[in-house]
């Protein structure tokens, strides 16, 4: 019997020091800047809810962290999309105003590396402005910082809660620069090729029921001689 108890006891101290490896390990640190954190480009800047409870309409597969809105929403369980979230919610502007809708469909990645400090999500968006037009906008997102800096210390409190001030860019790609694809789909917007950036503030965080208080962000940067064009045009 103490065999036993000595190998669950050495199975358990295991796994714990793996994944403090994995939280804690030196070269998953994210330092990034993002680029359009200091471009001289026209740019959107669009805030939104990522509460689930405060956006128009929230789905998934009906058993993960964040429970669907409304509550008889219908939910994503077959197998092709269980591993997909959508999203609609109301877009501000920078002066906080409702400047339109947007629509996000997000799904885990299969290229997912823990160890290499990977939590990868690819997601697209669909959003019009009434006063820009629509535009397209796909992405991968890491939330590698999010998860060691927010969530896992959710998990280990006794409360299951984390509260604090976290905020960091989500957006990892395609762009070689770490930024979204954009594209204009609609009004002074279409047919502009641009670049994005999503980022996260977090200020409460629950491990049972997921965020209870936070805000997402996009940064569209506008090619320069369009930008200028839309002013021109306003």
């Amino acid at each position: 019997m103490k065999h036993i108890v000595a190998l669950l006891l050495g199975i358990i101290a295991g796994a714990v020091l793996f994944a403090l490896a994995v939280i804690y390990n030196p070269l998953t640190g994210d330092g990034r800047l993002s680029p359009l954190s200091v471009t001289d480009a026209e740019i959107i800047s669009l805030s939104f809810s990522v509460v689930p409870s405060e956006s128009i309409v929230y789905t998934n597969d009906g058993e993960s962290m964040q429970p669907p809105h409304p509550a008889k929403v219908t939910q994503l369980w077959e197998a092709p999309v269980r591993q997909t979230s959508g999203m609609v919610a109301v877009m501000h502007n920078a002066r906080g105003e409702p400047a339109g809708v947007g629509v996000k469909l997000s799904s885990r990645s299969e290229k997912t590396r823990l160890f290499n400090g990977d939590a990868i999500v690819d997601s697209v968006w669909y959003i019009y402005l009434a006063d820009q037009g629509g535009m397209f906008i796909g992405q991968t997102e890491n939330y590698w910082g999010f998860l060691t800096d927010v969530a896992f210390p959710a998990w280990r409190s006794g409360a299951n809660t984390w509260r604090g001030t976290w905020m960091g860019d989500v957006t990892a790609g395609p762009g070689v620069l770490g930024t979204a694809f954009a594209t204009g789909t609609s009004g002074r917007l279409k047919g502009l090729e641009m670049e994005a950036v999503e980022s996260l503030s977090v200020q409460a965080f629950s491990s049972e029921t997921g965020f209870v208080s936070a805000e997402g962000r996009l940064t569209v940067a506008l090619p320069e001689a369009s930008a200028a064009e839309l002013v021109d045009q306003q």
